[in-house]
Order: structure tokens, then C-alpha cells, then sequence
């Protein structure tokens, strides 16, 4: 036990510099007495989430790593499984007795998280990295992150041309300092530059290339709002087609329970959340454009809508073929025709990495077995099996409706990038990507999509679904956006609930915003509420499915979505929160039950009406700064001349404003010096 306690000391050593801008640092996972561990790994957002294995020494398990300073998300990897809950699933105890904090992970789980902090003093700047480097709103933007208070002043330098730079974002152990370059008149592309660090105890010189600028951004996307339409569960156009939804339910492929069709109205069973139909096709959509339109609507992000058998649609069937309970392939483009007649660009729901058990080449594969030309497209472990074996073919996260395709064989590549080719061909503007981390070999398979995409497309929008604050994607080689779930779930939501302090969420904003570039920002994908999550409305503790709005609840909304509005990119409304619709994804995913059009909480409607019309004239600009906390408030500003300031507290609250007149953006109220912020309330003010 001496030789542990000795080793275990070691190990917890506090971090000490070792390469340039990086910090080492220990991760350490120590057994229950009698507990069998067989390997562990450490996964995190410093490595993509992929596998650092830990090395074993008298039955402690360890790594070391290098990282920067900042604030870092991981799990411990056991056994080859996934522990759920980083801080209490060790036994009730914390995996790791060092973590500082947890966050949830989109799962229903937390990861843990360090905060890694540096002496001395340190420069990172990659001109690789649109985080450092990258073209906006037709400027280069130059970036370089630096210790806290380490700077006096910061420049960059082109020839005889020198920009300022200045302090934009920072958290508890760093700061990024910003320049605005524009490309006129001389053109960015074979144009190095300097980067003079005047610090307080020297000068520190970088150099930089602007010889790689392709990442482009669209600027279409931060133009408007989003929409996230369930389209089964959206509204009910066509009444001669829900029959079909019966027909093609994996329940006739003997898989499964019996599935209902109901009522618009009808209660929801334990079958809600993939297996009660109610109706909802694109005939519906299509009657709701207008109704859209009116909210500023210009981007739809409509879930599966090609033949499957359940009603998410994530169980794909068939890819080239619109399902027949939401209609036909006139249908689909009759929905594209009128939505862009209306000025609105439409995603498609992309799954990747996973069929349904209806889809062609795995339903040869039960006929035929190994003299299927389509054995190699899945990971079949016995032959013969009955649909609905687990234990016969590897399927996603074990559910036997949803078998895994092989990416490694080029045929299911190309067929799944023809499929692409083919809806963007057909009139799609884009595409969102159902758990693009769990294709084998991600990173390769979405470079080459991207590739094919752009070369045929460039103004195509492309999303993944990631969780996490992950800017391996956004390089400019893969995605143009992730589901900001880390921005909106991870800050947004909890510091509009009360269970974040401004000073956490101020920091916060400042990791976020320094890990992706400009165009990125520009580009973003902002989401709180989804399909899979439960309603923003109830998250916040305005009541439970089918209950009444509390008016606290209502306050917290408004505050929550202010502030989502006010960020760069595109919020994102999931169908029915504008309404003020209420549900929990614990009762029966009650978060998809059909949108009631007879019912709707006018308060939070009118306030997402007013948010729409503000938006469009006053929130264009992708940069964003941090001004300053206190208490239970943050701000920021978004461009030069608009800033937003959040009271999350119960209590109204004096905060002191930048030099200037500043006007309330949607109303008449001017102030100047202080402003008297409202509990539970946020703001827009002009310059």
C-alpha cells in the first residue's frame, strides 16, 4: 500500500510546462477493491474523442498527455465500454478523483471536465486553423490566444500595413486577441504577415501565411431562422395516405409491436416515440409555409422523410424514395418549388451509418446469406438469423431495427454519396447528418463527401450531428456546422435555468467562441430543444406534457431565446416551441407528440414573433466580443454597435454600460451610463 500511496502522489503531480504553448498533465483511474479492469482509455475532446489507452502499474491505470491550456471534456474508456456518468457512475463516486466539473454529454450522461492552467508565457496561433485564421464577411480575420493579462498590445503586420488587434474572448486561464483585415485592395491569398506581442515582460514575434483560405462560409445561413420539422407529428395534409405508415412499419417485417394509427388529438401511448402514427405528411408542411414565413423563417431542417419503418424515420429503407405515408416524389417537389418561392432553403436528414431492416441489401442478405453481393455491407456474425437478432449482425447502440453498414467497402460509400448527389440534384439546399461520429473512419468518409458535395454544390449547407465542442469537423475539409448542442445545452440552457453563474457561462462563451473560426461562427447551427431532447419549455420549469405553462417557465424562455437569437449563425426552433408546447423525452419522448394547431401560449408566441422581426435588421454581423459579468449577468457585444446583456438572477440589477447613448433594439427605451436590468431578463441595445 506504501508503494501505491507513493505511486498515486506521483501521478497527481501538479502540471508543469513542457512544449511550446502545452501543458503535461496526469489522468488517472483507480479501481474498487476486487474490481475487475481489463484496459481503460481516455477519450476527449483534445483527441477527437478517440482512443489514448492508459498504461497499468500496480493496479492503478494512468496517462500522460500534453494539452493546452483551457478547458478540456473527457470520459474514461473501461473495458471497452462507455461509463455513463463520469461523476457518480464509478459506484456512486467520480471515475476521476481529479476531474474539476461535469457536463452532460447528449446522451443522458455527463463527461467530466478539466480547467488546465500555465505559467509562463505562451503563443498559439496555427494559420492553418480557421480559429486563427480565416476569411468572414469578406475580411481575414487573425487570431492568436495567449495567457490571461500577459498582453499590452497586439498587431498584425503586411508589408508596410499595420491592424490592430484586440482582446475578444477569454475564460479562466487564457485570452484570444483579434484583427479585422480587409481584402481590399491587395487579395489575402500569397500574403504572409507578422504578429507582434508586445508583452509585459518582452515582445513576442509570430509569422503566418494567408496561402489556404478555401474554407468559405455561406453567408445565406445567418440570414434568417431555422426550423426543425418532425414531420410525421407537424400537421396532417393529407388524410388518405396515413394508412401507409402501418404498411411499411418494421412490424411487418416481424420485428417489433403491433403499431396504431391515431387521431390528431389522441393521448400518447408507449408507442409515441416511434411506433404511434398520427398523420403528419408534406401535404402539411406545405399548408404551414406561410404560417412560417410570418415567424422569419428561411432554413427547414426537415427530419427523414424517405421510406422507413418507424415514425423518426431513422431506420432507412429506402434513400431514393420519399415515404408513402408523407407522400410522393411530386410531393416533395411541390415542398421545395413552394419553399423556395418563398425565399426558404430546405435540409435533408442524412443516416448514414445505419439502415432499417427494409432496406434492400440487407433483406437480400437474410434471403441469400453469403451469396448476397451485399454481405460485405453490413457486420454479419451469423447466418441464418431472423431480423430483429442483436446478436447476428452488429446494429446501432444494440438496436436489432438498426444494423450498422460497413464503411470500409467502397460500394456502400459511393451508395450513400450517390444518395446525396441525388437529393441535392433534386432541389435540397443541404443536409444535416444523423451521428456522423459512428461511421467507421468518420473523418476520411465526410472529407470525401464534402469533396462531392461542394464540387457539384458549393452553396450546399452541411451539418453534423456532434454534441460536444468538437472543431475537428470544422476545418474547413468536413462540415460547415455542427448541432450547436455545446453552445445551447451546454451554456445557454443551464445559465437561463439558474444551475449556471454568470461567471461560468461568461468563461464559457469564451472557450466556445475561441475554438471555432469566424466563418464557422457565421455558419452556426443553434439549437436547444430537438426531436431528442425534451421541451426547452419544460427543461426550464414551465410544466410537464400537456400542463399549463408556469409562468416561470415562460420567463426563463424568453431570456433563453433572446439570447439565442442574439448569437452568430442560424437559432433554430424545434416545431411547437414558439407555440409554447410543453413535453418530457422521460414520458414516452412526449417532446414528438403532434403539434396541437388549436392551442398555443400567446405570450411565448408574440415574443418569438418580436425576436423574428429584430433579428433580420439588427444581428448580421458574425463577430462576436465579450464586454464583461457580475453577479448573475453577462454581455457581449455582436459587431461594434449592438450588445446584449443577460440577467439570469431573481433580483433586478444595476450594470454599468459602455461609453454612449444606447438604445433598446424593438422599443422606444434609450440609456445611458447604467441600465436597471429586470430579473429574468435579457436585452438587445444599438449604439
Amino acid at each position: 500500500m506504501k508503494a501505491k500511496a507513493i505511486l498515486l502522489a506521483l501521478l497527481l503531480t501538479v502540471p508543469v510546462q513542457c512544449e511550446e504553448g502545452k501543458v503535461e498533465v496526469t489522468f488517472t483511474f483507480i479501481p474498487d477493491p476486487g474490481e475487475v479492469v481489463t484496459s481503460v482509455s481516455i477519450r476527449g475532446s483534445f483527441n477527437n474523442w478517440d482512443e489514448w489507452p492508459m498504461e497499468e502499474y500496480n493496479g492503478i491505470w494512468s496517462i500522460t498527455v500534453h494539452l493546452e491550456p483551457g478547458k478540456h471534456l473527457y470520459k474514461y474508456y473501461i473495458n471497452g465500454e462507455w461509463p455513463n456518468d463520469m461523476s457518480t457512475g464509478h459506484n456512486g463516486k467520480p471515475f476521476d478523483l481529479e476531474a474539476e466539473g461535469y457536463e452532460d454529454d447528449g446522451f443522458g450522461g455527463k463527461n467530466a471536465y478539466r480547467i488546465i492552467e500555465q505559467g509562463g508565457f505562451y503563443a498559439v496561433h496555427n494559420d492553418k486553423d480557421p480559429a486563427y485564421l480565416c476569411v468572414s464577411e469578406g475580411r481575414a480575420i487573425v487570431r492568436v490566444k495567449v495567457p490571461r493579462d500577459s498582453v499590452v498590445e497586439a498587431e498584425v503586420i503586411i508589408h508596410n500595413e499595420t491592424f490592430p488587434m484586440e482582446k475578444q474572448l477569454w475564460n479562466q486561464v487564457s485570452e484570444m486577441w483579434r484583427a479585422s483585415i480587409p481584402t481590399i485592395p491587395t487579395p489575402l491569398e500569397n500574403r504572409n504577415y507578422t504578429i507582434r506581442i508586445e508583452r509585459n515582460s518582452g515582445e513576442t514575434m509570430l509569422n503566418g501565411s494567408m496561402d489556404d483560405l478555401s474554407f468559405k462560409e455561406l453567408q445565406w445561413v445567418d440570414d434568417g431562422i431555422t426550423y426543425q420539422i418532425f414531420p410525421e407529428r407537424f400537421f396532417n395534409g393529407n388524410e388518405s395516405n396515413d394508412v401507409s405508415a402501418l404498411a411499411c412499419d418494421e412490424y411487418s417485417y416481424g420485428i417489433g409491436v403491433e403499431p396504431v394509427l391515431s387521431n390528431w388529438s389522441d393521448a400518447p401511448t408507449p408507442l409515441l416515440c416511434c411506433h404511434q402514427y398520427f398523420g403528419g405528411d408534406m401535404e402539411g408542411i406545405i399548408e404551414k409555409l406561410d404560417y412560417l414565413q410570418s415567424l422569419g423563417v428561411n432554413l427547414l431542417y426537415i427530419n427523414p422523410l424517405f421510406e422507413s419503418g418507424s415514425a423518426h424515420g431513422y431506420d432507412t429503407y429506402d434513400y431514393m424514395s420519399p415515404s408513402k405515408k408523407f407522400g410522393s416524389n411530386e410531393t416533395l417537389k411541390a415542398l421545395l418549388d413552394e419553399a423556395h418561392e418563398r425565399g426558404m432553403k430546405v435540409l435533408f436528414d442524412f443516416v448514414p451509418n445505419h439502415t432499417g431492416i427494409g432496406f434492400f441489401a440487407f433483406q437480400d442478405i437474410i434471403e441469400r446469406g453469403k451469396e448476397s453481393p451485399y454481405w460485405d455491407w453490413y457486420f454479419i456474425k451469423g447466418y441464418p438469423f431472423e431480423p430483429g437478432d442483436a446478436d447476428a449482425y452488429e446494429c446501432w447502440w444494440g438496436v436489432p431495427s438498426l444494423p450498422k453498414l460497413n464503411h470500409t467497402n467502397p460500394e456502400v460509400k459511393e451508395h450513400l454519396y450517390d444518395v446525396v448527389d441525388h437529393w441535392l440534384d433534386f432541389g435540397f439546399d443541404g443536409l444535416r447528418i444523423d451521428v456522423p461520429n459512428e461511421v467507421i473512419d468518420a473523418h476520411t468518409f465526410f472529407a470525401e463527401l464534402r469533396a462531392r458535395v461542394k464540387d457539384g454544390h458549393p452553396d450546399a449547407y452541411i451539418v453534423g450531428e456532434i454534441w460536444s465542442l468538437d472543431p475537428s469537423w470544422l476545418q474547413g475539409d468536413q462540415f460547415d456546422s455542427l448541432m450547436n448542442y455545446a453552445l445551447g445545452r451546454n451554456i445557454l440552457l443551464p445559465f437561463a435555468n439558474g444551475t449556471m453563474s454568470a461567471e461560468n457561462a461568461f468563461f464559457a462563451l469564451g472557450e466556445y467562441f475561441s475554438a471555432y473560426g469566424e466563418n464557422v461562427y457565421g455558419m452556426g447551427f443553434n439549437v436547444v430543444s430537438t426531436h431528442d431532447t425534451s421541451r426547452v419549455l419544460t427543461e426550464l420549469g414551465g410544466g410537464n406534457f400537456s400542463e399549463e405553462a408556469k409562468a416561470i417557465g415562460v420567463l426563463r424562455l424568453e431570456l433563453l431565446e433572446t439570447l439565442l437569437f442574439s448569437m452568430p449563425g442560424t437559432p433554430v426552433i424545434f416545431q411547437g416551441d414558439e407555440r409554447g408546447i410543453t413535453g418530457q423525452k422521460e414520458y414516452h419522448d412526449s417532446q414528438r407528440y403532434p403539434v396541437q394547431w388549436d392551442e398555443s401560449n400567446e405570450e411565448v408566441f408574440s415574443y418569438f414573433k418580436k425576436l423574428s422581426s429584430i433579428r433580420g435588421p439588427q444581428l448580421q454581423s458574425n463577430s462576436i466580443s465579450l464586454y464583461r459579468y457580475e453577479e448573475n449577468i453577462i454581455s457581449f457585444f455582436r459587431g461594434e454597435n449592438i450588445l446584449v446583456i443577460a440577467n439570469n438572477g431573481y433580483t433586478s440589477q444595476n450594470f454599468t454600460l459602455p461609453k454612449g447613448r444606447w438604445s433598446a433594439v424593438g422599443s422606444s427605451e434609450s440609456f445611458e451610463g447604467v441600465i436597471k436590468m429586470p430579473p429574468l431578463k435579457a436585452v438587445i441595445l444599438t449604439l
